[in-house]
């Protein structure tokens, strides 16, 4: 660990020698403020963002040729972030506050409200943020840069909320090969990105659950980097699936925050103390309410949340493992899924989500076919 945290160290004063050149020459650019969606309570929001330099990436379309996608995605991890700069927030009752953005230019708040704000959109709460003082090594323009925050606050009529992985979950990555994972990434954009077949409508009738009202709250845990934000926020809204936040991770060096199990290693362990600190954060946040969880064969998925499951009995209405179609993958989470039976949660390794879809209707999660049929109708 201590050349893990000295790599680190090394990788974080030459990109901020760097970005302090490139600001020195005129070369660095206005600045850019991303307030991530996030998550919260009535009584406490979580905000994440981070400041950098504006990457200067135009918009993404249908039309993008391989090769644009490929400069943008270059743009996009070659980031120059602001460290030590103050932002603030201020909620409508005229609380102010404060935080420094860090060594990646990230910040992170944790805000006890009064109130709730009025909502920008069903369950979700806006929160604005402005830089109030930029570091004095960086000559950088003075202006005021500002963004808001979305803060999902589920309502007390939601009967559970859902987790889910992105990569070979929602949309195929090949995760199991590190070169077409690579090759899928970085030539992709928002538009050419697929969903599988029935991944959002299955979506749709979890975050309706059987009231028929969109009320339980969704979460994208995954371990794609910030910088992939704003592809997979588009994404999101292009292809209609439930928007929720986007629990990404930091790309650099770092001590996991929660330590993987014995015998995880490597990358495989970085992937697993990701996802679990941030589940564990969730379940604690809101422990009145269970969850569904949704990931893939083809990383951790099945073992991540059968540590969920110890951790938080009594939390977990099911498991859905989509089959990357990988045998030896597959064959990891039998065992799994039988353990998980002894504690009354169903794993179900699908591969298809008409599938799953059957089986959530089965355990009254979700109206089943021939009442939403009807319900359609009625409509």
């Amino acid at each position: 660990m201590k050349l893990l945290d000295a790599l680190s160290a090394f990788s974080e004063w030459t990109d901020h020698l760097l970005t302090r050149r490139s600001a020195r020459a005129g070369r660095l650019g206005a600045l850019r403020l991303d307030a991530y969606r996030s998550y919260g309570t009535a009584a406490k929001f979580y905000i994440k963002g981070r400041l950098m330099a504006d990457p200067g990436i135009a918009p993404q379309t249908a039309a993008d040729s391989r090769w644009r996608n490929f400069r943008s995605m270059v743009r996009r991890f070659n980031s120059r972030e602001i460290t030590g700069a103050d932002l603030v927030a201020e909620l409508p009752d005229g609380s102010q506050h404060l935080v420094t953005t860090d060594d990646e230019g990230y910040f992170t708040l944790i805000i006890e409200p009064h109130a709730l704000p009025e909502p920008e959109s069903y369950l979700w709460y806006p929160v604005p943020v402005r830089t109030v003082r930029l570091p004095t090594n960086y000559p950088l323009p003075t202006a005021v840069v500002q963004a808001s925050a979305k803060v999902l606050v589920p309502p007390p009529s939601a009967e559970f909320g859902v987790i889910s992985d992105l990569d070979d979950t929602v949309f195929e990555t090949v995760a199991t090969n590190v070169l077409k994972m690579l090759a899928r990434t970085l030539l992709s954009n928002a538009h050419s990105k697929l969903p599988f077949v029935g991944v959002a409508e299955f979506y749709q009738r979890l975050q309706r659950g059987r009231t028929g009202r969109p009320d339980n709250p969704f979460f994208y845990v995954s371990s794609s980097p910030w910088n992939l934000y704003d592809v997979l926020d588009e994404f999101m809204g292009i292809h209609q699936m439930p928007p929720g936040p986007l629990l990404l991770r930091d790309l650099g060096i770092s001590r996991p925050k929660t330590p993987p199990p014995p015998g995880v290693v490597g990358s495989a362990a970085i992937h697993f103390a990701h996802k679990l600190h941030e589940i564990d954060d969730l379940l604690t946040t809101y422990p009145h309410l269970p969850f569904v969880l949704l990931g893939d064969s083809g990383q951790e998925d099945a073992r991540i949340y059968r540590e969920v499951v110890r951790r938080h009995p009594g939390r977990i209405r099911a498991i859905y493992i989509r089959d990357v179609q990988v045998p030896a993958r597959a064959l990891l989470v039998g065992p799994i899924a039988e353990e998980l039976k002894v504690e009354g949660v169903p794993m179900l390794l699908v591969a298809e989500y008409a599938t799953a879809a059957q089986h959530a209707a089965g355990l009254g999660l979700i109206v089943g076919v021939e009442q939403k049929e009807k319900e359609d109708l009625s409509n």
